[in-house]
């Protein structure tokens, strides 16, 4: 028992005493790590349905907003825990975040298990809604079926990422999300140029990786090396605590959510255009949001630093942090911009060689680059206040 004091105190004097851009560099980079191979084995996916055809390939960008719908509800609960238990264990109340931390992983289990069934039942009509033209349906549904199977995992993966990185052990969500990230490009490769099981088994890929991840994130709480525990005996049914993390965690299901509408919305209206146009937008969705998890996992180093020193009542180093991400965010978001913009023809080639999708893809990754430095304007403040527990101004700025 002594030594786990020891580990706690030891912890609560990194968060609070290490220099703070030396701490949101320390905890962002392993999630910008993180961040990049995820994106990279979403991107590994349309790399290699891109070689099945345009169709599949725009099967894809109809399931992203499936796959973002699922990570909504995660972010949900991984954000509105995570902060109530950065700010539990900065006031040194380590059984109220570990109430936190249960409640919100088995309600993430259960919506991931909920959203799974619906899914099932109604498959086609949700795909159509989704944007998927007629050609591009019997593709869909092969791959979501997968990505439904895999959803308990996506949500609680993302509940346990998100209170690592909130309880300043980010190295341990980096394993977790880089190890699923690399198996599942090699499962791509293996299923669909060796075994050539079509964008079914890219689908399957996808979920093997996402449940060995979630197995591996699972470790630290299992193993102890967390103050926060993953157990039924810790999940608790007081309102008031289911409450404080759909409140804390609603600006993050407003953020995900309106950017699942936006993509569902974006998929439909290119639909009417053809395969090529949606093929296009969902490769220019998947490059955007690569080069943008860089702001984000900037954005993710800072928020359990403002978190925990919100609730150990050290406000300065709260204000510290926030200008220290957000010129670092801004500063990277114009060097992502201004690559992107003069490499966009090459970076849509690489994914499909189909001259109506590349000629699609260049102008509207072009018009995407030229906005993306103005991202972590509203981001980081949005972040500042979800951390601190102002939802509602959070929540307003999100939408």
């Amino acid at each position: 028992m002594a030594h786990r004091n020891e580990t706690n105190e030891e912890q609560f004097q990194k968060m609070t005493e290490t220099p703070v851009t030396e701490l949101i560099l320390k905890l962002g980079i392993p999630t910008i790590i993180s961040m990049l191979v995820t994106n990279i084995y979403n991107m590994a996916d349309t790399y290699f349905v891109g070689t099945i055809g345009t169709s599949a390939s725009g099967a894809t960008g109809v399931v992203f907003g499936l796959s973002a719908i699922l990570q909504a509800f995660g972010f949900m609960f991984g954000h509105g825990a995570g902060s109530n238990i950065s700010r539990k264990l900065g006031a040194h109340d380590v059984g109220s975040a570990r109430e936190y931390a249960s409640t919100s992983f088995f309600a993430a289990f259960a919506t991931g298990a909920l959203i799974l069934a619906g899914g099932m039942l109604m498959m086609e009509p949700m795909l159509r809604m989704m944007g998927s033209t007629e050609t591009i349906l019997p593709f869909a549904v092969d791959y979501a079926f997968w990505i439904l199977i895999a959803g308990p995992a996506m949500t609680t993966s993302c509940v346990m990422n998100n209170i690592l990185r909130y309880e300043g052990k980010a190295f341990f969500a980096m394993i977790g999300l880089t190890s699923g990230g690399i198996l599942n490009i090699f499962l791509d490769y293996l299923m669909v140029s060796v075994l050539h099981m079509g964008i079914g088994g890219a689908g399957l890929a996808t979920c093997i990786s996402q449940y060995t991840g979630a197995c591996i994130l699972i470790m630290p709480y299992l193993r102890g090396q967390t103050q926060a525990r993953i157990s039924p005996k810790y999940v608790t049914n007081e309102f008031e605590v289911f409450k404080n993390i759909v409140t804390v965690g609603s600006p993050s299901l407003a953020r995900q959510g309106l950017n699942s509408v936006s993509t569902i919305v974006m998929n439909a209206t290119a639909g009417t255009y053809g395969d090529a146009a949606v093929a296009a937008m969902s490769i220019v969705n998947k490059i955007v949001n690569f080069l943008f998890c860089v702001a984000i996992g900037i954005g993710q180093g800072f928020q359990p630093v403002s978190a925990f020193n919100y609730g150990a009542k050290i406000y300065s180093r709260v204000r510290d942090g926030f200008w220290v991400a957000f010129k670092l965010g801004l500063v990277l978001m114009m060097i992502m911009g201004v690559i992107s913009f003069m490499n966009a023809e090459a970076f849509i080639a690489f994914f499909r060689d189909d001259p109506e999708v590349i000629r699609i893809g260049t102008t509207a990754l072009r018009w995407q680059s030229v906005s993306l430095f103005l991202m972590p304007v509203t981001l980081y403040g949005n972040m500042l206040f979800q951390s601190i527990g102002q939802s509602k101004t959070a929540l307003w700025l999100a939408a």
